[in-house]
């Protein structure tokens, strides 16, 4: 845990140097396959990989973190109407909810005028949801359908959040990246990282492994076109060994989380055609370079782990110039 803290210590000291406008042009600019954004803030440079046919990495030495989870605790819960909202948690970047209901539920994540609904299911199961938008007031409802779209609270907490680190909601699962100790996925991700020197390294051998051994579902994008509500499972994906874009940065985002290293699912839409579409954005303390990737030290730096695999659609997927942000989570 000493090791877990020294990092989040750095990672918030790095991203108060790297400022809102290092993140603004992360969040602008595009490169083809893997779009590295924005610039470098310093930082000391070990563990250097050299270069290589997949490119260099640098960075200070890597030590996976003990894996970070979203446990529900109903005994810190808020219940009514056979619903819980758990909030115990929220300095840790989520709350969590569960709720035994035959009528459709969600739970509904409002802070200011922004408002964020997630699928509840009605048989107990718990989700966690993210706090993505920064420290500050939120309130959280669970929602009960009456008929058609229209829905009514029968649960609300609210609560003044002080996050422990930026990060924090980028670091664990939650309802669109579910995994735990036992994930395939979470096994998957050891394994690659086992010789890693840095953050680099991890990056480089995730986000090659899943280029490379999964592929586009042309006919899953078909027929969820003009779906919603889907939720993605990162080891279903890798079992199928195929997925759409949100398949893609839902696996992407479980692995990377695993060994502690920051990363955000983004869906929004991408040029040509402003396709709706999902990519990552990560953080690393050191970097990744090659002749296609640029991933600097400390700062956020958008990944397309769907344009990058082999027999990916433009069609679904774009052509990886030009991002509109729509959804953190």
């Amino acid at each position: 845990m000493e090791r877990f803290g020294a990092r989040r210590a750095r990672l918030a000291t790095a991203a108060r140097r790297a400022s809102a406008v290092a993140l603004a042009a992360a969040l602008a600019l595009a490169l083809i396959a893997l779009a590295g954004c924005g610039g470098s803030d310093g930082g000391t440079a070990s563990g250097d990989t050299g270069a290589s046919a997949s490119g260099s990495t640098s960075g200070p030495a890597f030590e996976r973190p003990p894996l970070a989870t979203s446990p529900f605790n109903a005994d810190a819960a808020v219940a009514d109407h056979d619903s819980l909202i758990d909030v115990s948690n929220a300095s840790l970047g989520y709350v969590t909810a569960s709720a035994q209901n035959a009528s459709r539920m969600k739970l509904l994540i409002v802070k200011g005028d922004v408002k964020r609904n997630y699928d509840l299911p009605g048989d107990g199961t718990p989700i966690a949801a993210p706090l993505t938008l920064g420290d500050g007031s939120y309130d959280v409802e669970v929602m009960q359908n009456t008929s058609g779209n229209s829905y009514v609270p029968i649960n609300s907490v609210s609560i003044d959040v002080t996050l422990d680190s930026e990060f924090e909601p980028f670091l664990r699962p939650n309802v669109y990246c579910d995994y735990d100790a036992d994930s395939v996925c979470v096994a998957k991700a050891n394994e690659l990282s086992a010789d890693a020197q840095n953050e680099g390294d991890v990056l480089r051998n995730i986000y090659t492994w899943i280029s490379q051994n999964i592929t586009y579902d042309t006919a899953k994008a078909e027929r969820l076109a003009d779906a919603t509500g889907y939720v993605p499972s990162p080891d279903a994906t890798m079992a199928e060994g195929t997925g759409i874009c949100f398949d893609y940065v839902s696996l992407g985002a479980a692995m990377l989380r695993s060994q502690g290293i920051p990363t955000k699912i983004i869906t929004g839409y991408v040029s040509p055609d402003n396709i709706y579409h999902a990519w990552n954005l990560v953080y690393l303390d050191g970097s990744w370079k090659s002749v296609q990737v640029s991933v600097e030290a400390n700062t956020w730096t958008r990944i397309d782990l769907t344009f990058a695999a082999a027999g990916a659609s433009e069609k679904y997927v774009g052509d990886a110039k030009e991002y509109t942000d729509r959804y953190t989570y």
